[in-house]
C-alpha cells in the first residue's frame, strides 16, 4: 500500500493531466487552486468557478477541504465562505475516492441535484422551494455575474485590492485625527 504523500502526489498529478487548470499555492501539493466548469445541462452551465482544495496530512484517509473562491448562488453552498455542504465530503469519505471523483461526479451531481433541505444557503434554498423559476433566473445571474473566466483570474487580485483598501482607510482616519489636533 502507498504511503499518503505518494498517494496525494499521483491524485494531485492525475488531476493535472486531465482537463483541469491546476494551480498550486506555496508551491506545494497540499493546497491549490482547479478551474471548475458548470455541468453540461444545467442552470450553471457556461459558468467557471475557481475551486480551493486543501488536502489534509492524512489524506486520502481524510476528506480534502473544498470552497468555491467566486459566489455561486446554490442551496448547498454558504454563499459568503464557499463553503460546501456535501455529504459524500463531508461525512462518508472513502479512501477509495480521490481528486478525480470530486471534480467528475461529486461536484457536478452538487450542482445537478441541489438540496434544499441541507442547506448552507437559506435564501437559496427557501426560494428554490418556493419559486423555482426565480430561483433558476438567480441561478443564472450570479452565472454571468460572477463565474467567468476573468472571474476566476482576478478574484484573488480583488480580495488583496479590498484588503489594501481597508487598510489605508484606516490609515486616513488617522491622519485626518492628527490633522485635526491644533498646533499650540
Amino acid at each position: 500500500m502507498s504511503s499518503p504523500s505518494k498517494r496525494r502526489e499521483r491524485d494531485v498529478m492525475k488531476l493535472m493531466m486531465s482537463d483541469y487548470t491546476v494551480e498550486t499555492i506555496n508551491d506545494g501539493l497540499n493546497e491549490f487552486n482547479v478551474e471548475f466548469h458548470g455541468p453540461k445541462e444545467s442552470l450553471y452551465e457556461g459558468g467557471v468557478w475557481k475551486i480551493w482544495v486543501k488536502l489534509p496530512d492524512a489524506y486520502p484517509y481524510k476528506s480534502p477541504s473544498i470552497k468555491f473562491v467566486n459566489k455561486i448562488y446554490h442551496p448547498n453552498v454558504n454563499e459568503m465562505s464557499g463553503s460546501v455542504c456535501l455529504d459524500v465530503i463531508n461525512q462518508s469519505w472513502s479512501p477509495m475516492f480521490d481528486l478525480l471523483n470530486v471534480f467528475e461526479v461529486f461536484l457536478p451531481q452538487l450542482l445537478l441535484y441541489p438540496n434544499p433541505s441541507s442547506f448552507l444557503n437559506g435564501d437559496a434554498a427557501s426560494l428554490m422551494m418556493k419559486d423555482r423559476k426565480q430561483y433558476d433566473q438567480k441561478v443564472k445571474e450570479y452565472c454571468k455575474q460572477y463565474a467567468k473566466k476573468e472571474h476566476i483570474s482576478n478574484s484573488r487580485a480583488e480580495e488583496d485590492s479590498d484588503e489594501e483598501i481597508s487598510v489605508e482607510g484606516s490609515e486616513s482616519s488617522d491622519d485626518d485625527e492628527i490633522a485635526g489636533h491644533a498646533d499650540p
